[in-house]
């Protein structure tokens, strides 16, 4: 949506007011004066550096997620999180930088300070403004189903988003506390102008409709945005709805021909990020491989054959994290008797995957795309889930989408239909922007050690 973005560059341009105030403020209280125009050139140029990797490490942390914009105790841990980041990495940076004609260890201690100061004034007013006085986009949704009744307790339980739903329109008898539900469609057009709905979310298909599809083309007049109920859930929640779409939604949104490109540069992507990766992976593969010899019996590496791309079978590699004895094919739960000590730790902070990069190098795998699952589990998952072998239609990656959605999906039909939900957003929506999103914020993921 425009609007989230404009609200995303507000953000990011008060921060960068922030930083820059923070820094001249900095200078001032270290001198006892306004800073000269040498002192304040002396800093520009280092401080800007380390700003434009503080802001990377805000983006990874979600903090330009307009989903966290509340003043919230997930909000504080974000944030407090990102500033001992961001001020480790400031400290090195200037000491591994001799050249650099400041000393500014008293300086970056006294700037963290008055930043997280003034940082957290400017969001949590920020915030505050975006739930409670900041001009709203008002909605009309036509129709309703299950999907409706979630997005409309969701939009209500997060006002700093700015949505307003103003009214249903349905000719069926709905509650949905206390919203407006209209059933006239002769005055559908009255009611659209006198509450001044920017957006009309389509639950129902006009085109099934002769009657609704001609009053919705007399509303054009009035400058509304038309978007349909599966575009518009995306947008919010960053997953497909699987219980609305069909397969035209496939043959509509997965174009494959236009993806040729990107699947040439994702690959040399993936070779040059192998390249990379592998010198740590035979740096700690012997450490780790020590550690799990001493912390339980059984071989390092755990082999298992996956389905990949078009259910291509493939052996994935991992380092050990169960009990040798005791692991059964059993789908892992959230707390997994069979997980030793030590793998929890290779769990946690995703190290268990390293030597998947071989699978990627051969490439049987990426880096980012679905996780690829057990052929018997996915033969029977495709009994019961729809378009569950659609996610096949990539590669599977050693992270993705889902694995950085901050929710835990067992194995339940369930949670494997939330999994599928958000496969298909990413299969959708794939690009190298998106991918290396994902991977900066896996690297969040490792060093907060909250994988499972």
């Amino acid at each position: 949506m425009v609007q989230n973005k404009i609200k995303q560059f507000i953000l990011l341009l008060g921060d960068l007011v922030v930083f820059y105030g923070s820094l001249y403020l900095t200078l001032f209280v270290r001198y006892g004066q306004l800073p000269s125009k040498q002192l304040w050139q002396q800093h520009f140029l280092p401080f800007t550096a380390v700003f434009v990797v503080w802001i990377i490490i805000f983006y990874i942390s979600e903090l330009y997620n307009l989903n966290f914009a509340i003043n919230n105790r997930k909000f504080y841990r974000l944030s407090f999180r990102s500033f001992f980041s961001g001020g480790l990495i400031a400290a090195l940076f200037f000491y591994l930088n001799p050249h650099i004609d400041i000393t500014p260890k008293t300086n970056l201690a006294i700037f963290v300070v008055i930043f997280a100061i003034f940082f957290l004034l400017w969001r949590n007013f920020y915030n505050w403004s975006l739930k409670s006085y900041l001009p709203k986009e008002h909605l009309a949704i036509v129709g309703y189903n299950e999907l409706v009744g979630e997005l409309v307790a969701d939009l209500k339980n997060k006002p700093h988003l700015g949505y307003q739903i103003d009214f249903l329109v349905s000719e069926q008898q709905v509650d949905q506390a206390g919203l407006p539900v209209y059933s006239n469609l002769e005055n559908l057009k009255k009611y659209l102008g006198q509450k001044k709905i920017s957006t009309v979310v389509l639950a129902s298909d006009p085109i099934r409709s002769e009657k609704l599809n001609t009053i919705l083309f007399e509303c054009l007049s009035l400058k509304l945005n038309f978007i349909n109920l599966s575009h518009f859930y995306e947008n919010m929640t960053g997953k497909v709805p699987i219980d609305i779409i069909n397969k035209s939604w496939f043959l509509e949104n997965l174009t494959e021909g236009n993806k040729s490109f990107y699947d040439i540069s994702k690959r040399i992507f993936d070779i040059l990020l192998s390249i990379i990766l592998l010198p740590f992976l035979f740096i700690l593969a012997p450490f780790i491989a020590i550690i799990i010899k001493l912390d339980s019996k059984g071989p390092v590496f755990f082999k298992q054959l996956r389905l990949g791309k078009m259910g291509k079978r493939i052996n994935v590699v991992k380092f050990r994290t169960m009990h040798y004895n005791a692991n059964s094919t059993k789908p892992t739960d959230e707390n997994d008797e069979r997980i030793t000590n030590f793998g929890r730790f290779l769990r946690k902070t995703r190290l268990d995957e390293l030597p998947q990069i071989v699978n990627v190098l051969k490439g049987e795998m990426s880096f980012v795309g679905p996780r690829p699952e057990r052929p018997e589990l996915v033969k029977e998952l495709e009994k019961v889930v729809p378009f569950y072998k659609e996610r096949m239609l990539v590669k599977p990656g050693i992270t993705g989408w889902d694995q950085i959605s901050n929710e835990y999906h067992s194995p339940s039909y369930k949670d494997t239909m939330k999994k599928l939900q958000y496969d298909l957003f990413y299969i959708k929506n794939r690009a190298l922007s998106l991918d290396i999103s994902i991977i900066l914020k896996t690297l969040t993921t490792m060093l907060a050690r909250s994988g499972r």
